[in-house]
């Protein structure tokens, strides 16, 4: 089946990345000095990546288009990060974490990444721990875990509410280190718009100056993107508005392979919809499930406050369908649950898609074990309620508020409303066990490749491997290729590669402001997200996405013929870094539906209606449909489908069942 090379390194599994470090190739001190390597992106990948190389000697220059590294949308990932630490001595390992992963990934991810994982997880937390990042600690000193979607183990660390940011700034603080010492070149409010090859090879980019308009060569002996995922082809997701594909989708459009574009996460606990103004949605961390139970009125259309109804009124829906795992079933299964919920009509708020997230009965648990430990006896109630909320603010408060401010509605007094909304995509460019793409120098890290998570990921993996790829995976996998590129010169910026390919990015950008068209870039942005949503959103089936084909190849015609974009390519000008993005996002719309329709099977995040069990879950064919899609992009926006087998050695292959 496989017509690609993943470069699985032979031997046991458990054995496999130990003995690839032990017999990789090396650059040696002094030669690492003379290789220039380019990181896009100062996310968790991109800042522990740019760090750990400078550190290693080599000469690096790092691109974000936020004003700082610090802003990256890392910053905005709340709820923790895995490690099989076992310290709740609760039955953890690297195995469980590594089988965890596959099954949450609805066994659609490469064994042998996941493993890697799994094992340098552990060390992440002791990198982070010493950079002083602040995770929550127990009385006794021991750093604390919380439970996350998907497992039956406590192996989530975490720092409050605000767990990426504090992560981020540990990478950061060792990112500017570098910047300090000179090792770093960090170019901030840059843009990279393409890829240089030369003789196959990547060899750097051109950037655009988003101050100045400027458009910039840049040469690598080696390109790493670590530019985050594509949740915004949706235009509605829990992204940052800058969140973009445009540095994967140049990359893909120089010959790197898309995969599994249609994998595409829906999170379950985000803020409803309030309205057509919204640009972006509010995610309320998973890790609320920990403490919090999900759940709807027995009746249909009750319009009473959900304090107003009684218990045995209520709906438990997921701890009643999943015993096993109840209100922790992974991100997909409970996002399946609640759209099943509101469509048969049991939604709750004002447009009735929505569910409650209710805290009321942990608080008061929480208030029982305060009151035991201070001595306080047959307290009543309000009592326990007030000393249990004291607990529910230190661990989540930061969230509660965020809520409040946002809803007007006090969580400690009334149930959230939450209702699922795009989160993370798990597809990404193709990588290989080295992290490098189809293009030989070009690498892919953190979200923005496709290894790790399959067709879901669980809760609290991303920053895992944003954080593995960065600070232990590309350190020493990048040496394999360099150690064949010391002899490679620094190659001029004046090379006819470079000056073509800055002059088709010059083209394309006057090609927006010549089109001088009626409709604005978010016009656009907006039509193509409701198809997305519509019909490769949280269901999809064969006429949808048919139909999404057809559509948004029309909308990209009437893009290119009616877009207005104002102002000029030589300033700061915020609506001609839209367009680009956009453009680039009607490509790929195209692609995830034409990955989606070629998928006839259902499995994690993506959900054909013709295929599912009685009991309406997910319905896998591993006989035809156990690989990873690789598309090649073809000229003319024309895509070529390459497989990528995988191969279960370790794991025995099942229905998923989280009952």
């Amino acid at each position: 089946m496989a017509d690609i090379n993943s470069n699985i390194p032979e031997g046991e599994l458990t054995q496999k990345w130990t003995k690839y470090r032990s017999s990789v190739a090396l650059v040696n001190p002094a030669n690492k000095r003379s290789i220039e390597v380019i990181v896009v992106g100062s996310g968790l990948a991109g800042a522990s990546a740019a760090a750990t190389l400078a550190e290693m000697g080599y000469k690096v220059k790092c691109f974000c288009f936020q004003d700082s590294p610090r802003r990256a949308h890392s910053i905005a990932a709340q709820g923790g990060i895995n490690a099989a630490k076992n310290y709740q001595n609760d039955g953890d390992s690297t195995y469980r974490l590594f089988y965890d992963t596959i099954k949450g990934g609805d066994y659609r991810a490469r064994e042998a990444n996941v493993y890697r994982l799994a094992e340098v997880s552990a060390n992440i937390i002791d990198q982070c721990v010493a950079q002083g990042v602040p995770l929550a600690r127990e009385y006794g000193g021991l750093l604390d875990n919380r439970s996350f979607g998907g497992t039956q183990v406590q192996r989530t660390f975490y720092a409050a509410g605000q767990t990426g940011q504090q992560l981020l700034l540990g990478a950061y603080s060792a990112l500017e280190r570098q910047i300090g010492m000179g090792k770093v070149e960090m170019y901030t409010r840059h843009e990279m718009l393409e890829v240089v090859k030369i003789d196959g090879k990547a060899r750097g980019i051109i950037a655009r100056n988003l101050i100045t308009g400027e458009l910039e060569r840049h040469f690598g002996h080696a390109v790493l993107l670590a530019s985050g995922g594509y949740g915004n082809v949706f235009y509605l997701s829990t992204n940052a508005m800058g969140s973009n594909v445009t540095a994967a989708w140049k990359a893909h459009r120089q010959g790197a392979f898309f995969a599994n574009p249609c994998f595409t996460q829906i999170h379950p606990t985000c803020i409803p919809v309030s309205g057509d103004h919204q640009s972006k949605l509010t995610l309320m961390s998973e890790s609320l499930r920990n403490d919090g139970r999900i759940w709807v009125p027995k009746k249909k259309d009750d319009n009473r406050k959900p304090t107003d109804i009684p218990e045995d009124e209520r709906d438990y829906y997921l701890e009643r369908r999943y015993p096993a795992f109840g209100n922790l079933v992974p991100r997909d299964v409970a996002s399946r649950a609640a759209k099943e919920r509101c469509d048969a009509g049991y939604g709750v708020g004002a447009s009735k898609l929505a569910v409650y997230l209710d805290f009321a009965a942990n608080t008061e648990r929480y208030g029982r074990i305060e009151a035991t430990k201070h001595g306080i006896q047959n307290a009543d109630k309000a009592t326990y309620m007030r000393l249990g909320r004291e607990v529910v603010k230190e661990k989540y408060g930061n969230l509660f508020d965020m809520y409040a401010q946002i809803t007007g509605e006090d969580p400690y007094e009334t149930p959230m409303r939450i209702y699922p909304a795009v989160h993370y995509t798990m597809g990404g460019l193709w990588v290989d066990y080295n992290l490098m793409t189809t293009v030989p120098g070009l690498y892919a890290l953190g979200e923005a490749n496709f290894s790790d998570h399959g067709a879901n990921r669980l809760g609290a993996s991303a920053l895992m491997q944003g954080l593995a790829d960065g600070y232990f995976v590309i350190p020493y996998t990048i040496g394999a290729y360099l150690s064949k590129e010391i002899s490679t010169k620094a190659i001029p910026t004046d090379h006819p590669a470079f000056v073509e390919a800055e002059n088709s990015v010059k083209e394309t950008l006057e090609r927006f402001l010549t089109i001088k068209g009626s409709r604005s870039v978010d016009h656009f942005h907006k039509a193509l997200g409701k198809i997305m949503w519509d019909k490769c959103g949280m269901a999809r089936n064969e006429q949808g996405l048919t139909e999404a084909i057809a559509e948004i190849r029309a909308l990209r015609e009437e893009f290119w013929r009616d877009v207005r974009v104002p102002g000029s390519m030589d300033e700061y000008n915020p609506e001609l870094e839209k367009a680009g993005r956009v453009a680039d996002f009607l490509e790929l719309g195209e692609l995830m539906c034409i990955d989606a329709l070629n998928r006839k099977e259902s499995c994690g995040g993506h959900f054909r209606e013709e295929y599912q069990t009685e009991e309406g879950e997910a319905l896998r064919d591993d006989e035809n449909f156990a690989y990873a899609a690789a598309w090649e992009y073809l000229e003319g926006v024309h895509f070529n489908l390459h497989k990528e087998e995988l191969k279960f050695e370790n794991i025995k292959v099942a229905q998923r069942s989280y009952k």
